[in-house]
Formats: structure tokens, sequence, C-alpha cells
């Protein structure tokens, strides 16, 4: 289908929208409070402020990491440029990550870290705190590798032994079927019967 940029940033700005609503909730009513079980040890919300990258990594260097924000959204914006056509998977899933990279971007621009507040524990494993823009941009990633596996799959060469689509070139240089091409207009080839095919 034909890409469509009200899509790519309609969604985008719809999950930027989400995301800053989370982080201001999260804000106003989870800091300085103990952790608000939401199904029961296994999703968790406690309020925690991230200087690095997405789950905590790279925190505490001294690195502007808005800059790896910033790149993936101009990466995005990038690649969705250059396909005029383009799946609706693969379109989401750039929406998906522009969104969430640009979530994080307007937290790090702004104070140099970004609000987490959800946390994942499971018999006794914990997750690292994370946010709905670092889930927006996973969705995306995994989506956009899924809807490039299919993609791959579905546009495989036919078998070498395949026969030409009608009207294309054959190997003998005529044309299958149409009958427009430099060899013979029909009919067996030289030294054939009728009822054998062309090599």
């Amino acid at each position: 289908m034909k890409r469509s940029y009200p899509l790519l940033l309609g969604i985008a700005a719809a999950l930027v929208a989400l995301d800053q609503w989370s982080k201001h909730w999260a804000t106003a009513n989870l800091a300085f409070a103990p952790p608000m079980h939401v199904i029961g040890d296994l999703v968790q919300f406690t309020y925690t402020r991230n200087s690095g990258i997405a789950f905590g990594l790279l925190a505490d260097r001294n690195f502007p990491l808005w800059v790896f924000s910033g790149l993936a959204a101009i990466i995005v914006l990038v690649l969705f440029s250059r396909h005029a056509l383009m799946t609706l998977a693969r379109q989401l899933s750039l929406a998906f990550i522009l969104g969430g990279a640009i979530g994080n971007l307007i937290d790090r621009a702004a104070t140099g870290e970004v609000v987490d507040f959800i946390y994942l524990q499971w018999r006794g494993h914990g997750f690292p705190v994370f946010n709905v823009a670092d889930i927006c941009v996973n969705v995306g990633v995994i989506l956009f590798a899924l809807a490039w596996t299919r993609d791959s799959e579905g546009s495989a060469p036919a078998p070498a032994g395949d026969a030409a689509p009608e009207g294309m070139p054959n190997e003998a240089g005529g044309t299958d079927s149409a009958g427009t091409g430099s060899g013979s207009a029909g009919g067996p080839l030289a030294g054939e019967g009728a009822d054998r095919p062309l090599a």
C-alpha cells in the first residue's frame, strides 16, 4: 500500500501524548510513595528517574543520551521517505518507534532524565523499570522485524526451472505464449515434434 504520512505522524503523536500523560501521572501519584501493586507482585508501578537509555542501560554516563532518541527519530523519517510503497505493518512499526523515541527525547531534552514507573517481577526476579515510550520502541522494533521477515519470504525468487510468465522473454530469446519476441512466432522448434515442449 502507499505510504501515509498522516498515519505515521498521527499514530506517533498519539503515542507521545499517551507517554507524556503517563509520566505526568506517575510523577504526581507515585513519587515518594510506596509501589502500587497493579497485578500482585507481577506488575507494579513505582516511580524512578532514569539518566540512561531504555531499561536503565548506560545510566550515570557523562554523554548526551538524547542523541540516541533524536537519531532514532531521524532514521525512521528517512526510511519512511525513501519508500513510496510500504506495508501497513511496516508503517505501524515505524510509527511506534517514532512515537517512543520522541517521547523519551522530550524528557531527556528537558531534564536529562526520563521518568520510568512500570516494574515487572516474576518469582523474585525483577525486570528493569521502564515506561510507555520504551514499550512503543520495543513493539515497533519487533513488529518491523516480523514484517521484514514475512515480506522477504513472500518475495523469494521462483525456482530456476519454473516457466517465465506469459509475454516475458524466455531463455531461447523469444517469448512464452505471446509470440512477440525474436524467436519463431509459433509452433515447434526445428527438429522437434508438435507435442514436444519448447527447450
